[in-house]
């Protein structure tokens, strides 16, 4: 039988009130205390804490802070990536992130969501995961939602709301975001 742990990284329903879940996420809230209050500014302690929150990542990956995820376990990043200020990660299924990724401040990527029926929601919640190409640039303000694929080269506009998969070389903007133009052609 699964953990409730291993339903939540493969996108089963599960109990976000688990005992492991918690521990995990009171560890992560514990290390952003120390990132976003008492280091705040990028330095060797900072990157010691980021690397301990977030060990899946290539070179040179910054974070601007205050930054805020629920794991950082389950956010995987090749090199060269970058978070501005108040970025919000929910990283309850995996987050993949290509080479030379930056993010705008206040970008959000979610993979949680909730069961449409209201009695399951009572007790259970779920997650689908996210993955970003290389080359992307994710505006100010925007939203990924659970279960988005945005290919390589991408550029999505400040505010837009990303709720349908986003293919590589493409302009997307708006709320629902919709491609706008090819990139790069």
């Amino acid at each position: 039988m699964m953990t409730e742990k291993e339903k939540m990284i493969t996108g089963e329903h599960y109990s976000a009130v688990d005992a492991t879940l918690i521990k995990d996420r009171r560890r992560a809230k514990n290390l952003l205390h120390r990132l976003n209050i008492t280091e705040y500014r990028i330095t060797k302690k900072a990157r010691e804490i980021i690397q301990e929150l977030i060990p899946n990542t290539g070179d040179k990956f910054y974070i601007e802070p205050p930054f805020h995820c629920d794991y950082g376990y389950n956010i995987y990043c090749g090199e060269n990536v970058y978070f501005n200020v108040n970025c919000v990660v929910l990283d309850c299924a995996p987050i993949t992130i290509g080479s030379n990724v930056f993010f705008a401040p206040g970008v959000h990527l979610y993979t949680a969501t909730h069961p449409l029926d209201a009695i399951l929601r009572r007790t259970h919640e779920s997650a689908l995961p996210i993955t970003i190409g290389d080359d992307c640039w994710i505006g100010g303000n925007s939203v990924i939602c659970p279960g988005i694929t945005i290919g390589k080269g991408c550029v999505i506009g400040a505010g837009s709301v990303v709720t349908k998969d986003i293919p590589e070389n493409t302009l997307a903007v708006g709320n629902p975001a919709k491609v706008i133009r090819k990139l790069n052609q």
